[in-house]
């Protein structure tokens, strides 16, 4: 008797979604609803992708296409890449190799747009941790403050988009220069006899990345962090845990989601930065950016400029794309159980 019960039950439980998709179907006014709604969801869902392909997927193949132009001694890099004459189409790969290779020989790998990137991925790393470690104690707060304070806060912690971004770079620049305000007050206060040499060195980048992207990590921490139900932090403490173990057991865990998203946010607009290496960093900080730059606009060099770029784009998105779909598909619910009707009866 019990096991035919739990077999009825779970076989209304299995057949209870296909009951409802059935009476949805034979309702007329459901259906011409959804024929009427159809056209404006096509619309809403094919906007931001008709905005990605024209500011993304364009320039993205106009730069694949400029990787692989031989332009010789010309000064515009859109050739054509069919030789119409011989009838077969040129593609410099040499521009991709010698990112990696050396042109005079060499070990490879050993090659300074490598170093470059190499020293890009670590300064994006150190950004994002540095965000993090700064940025979560402020999410927090403001989660946990007053509703009535918290758009103020949320201001404070906007209010730097407002002034132009190279004006805040060279405020940095002004506070930690040999005659900075920071040096100033060290020695005026007998902390030190001589400047510090703090500008055009990595503290100097360092500072001036986490003080530029310290906003973007703050707002995906706070909008998950307000959303988390406080009770659960309640349940734990009447279980006997510590603020402390509270805090590392269930908030941190909760707002996985908005610290991935911060770190993101940070990590791969650091790693193509070009302007706070320009004025805050010296020669020993040089980052890709500034190297595609330079091929570019001082060497002239378009389709090796562009082959960093689609390598640079390559390297940092194809990993984050494979992530992504490791955690879509460990999200994915397991399919509903099916009940065959003659194991039910035999039940």
């Amino acid at each position: 008797m019990i096991s035919g019960l739990k077999g009825g039950q779970l076989r209304r439980t299995a057949l209870e979604p296909r009951k409802r998709q059935l009476r949805t179907a034979m309702n007329p006014a459901h259906r011409a609803l959804e024929r009427r709604l159809v056209p404006g969801r096509k619309f809403v869902i094919g906007l931001p992708f008709g905005w990605l392909a024209v500011f993304f997927l364009v320039p993205f193949f106009i730069l694949l296409y400029i990787s692989f132009v031989d332009m010789g001694s010309d000064i515009h890099p859109f050739k054509p890449l069919w030789d119409s004459d011989a009838g077969v189409l040129r593609l410099k790969y040499e521009n991709y190799l010698s990112i990696f290779r050396p042109v005079e020989g060499g070990a490879l790998f050993h090659t300074v747009y490598v170093d470059a990137y190499l020293r890009s991925l670590g300064y994006a790393l150190c950004t994002g941790v540095l965000c993090l470690l700064l940025g979560y104690p402020f999410a927090y707060f403001i989660a946990r403050a007053k509703p009535s304070v918290r758009p103020a806060l949320l201001m404070m912690v906007m209010l730097p988009f407002w002034t132009s971004f190279l004006l805040r770079v060279y405020a940095w620049k002004g506070i930690l220069a040999d005659q900075g305000v920071l040096n100033q007050l060290l020695m005026g206060l007998g902390l030190t006899s001589e400047p510090v040499q703090m500008l055009y060195t990595s503290v100097s980048m360092l500072v001036g990345m986490t003080y530029v992207y310290l906003p973007f990590m703050v707002l995906p921490l706070y909008a998950t962090l307000v959303k988390m139900d406080l009770r659960l932090l309640e349940a734990a403490k009447d279980l006997g845990a510590s603020p402390w173990k509270a805090f590392w057991l269930v908030t941190v865990p909760l707002s996985k989601a908005g610290i991935v998203a911060g770190f993101m946010l940070v990590f791969i607009p650091a790693v193509g930065e070009f302007v706070i290496p320009s004025l805050l960093g010296g020669p020993e900080n040089l980052m890709v950016g500034r190297v595609v730059w330079d091929e570019m606009f001082s060497s002239n060099n378009w389709p090796r400029a562009s082959a960093l770029a689609v390598s640079m784009i390559v390297l940092v998105v194809l990993p984050l794309a494979l992530y992504y779909q490791h955690i879509g598909n460990a999200a994915d619910p397991a399919p509903a159980p099916t009940v065959d009707p003659d194991q039910e009866a035999a039940a």
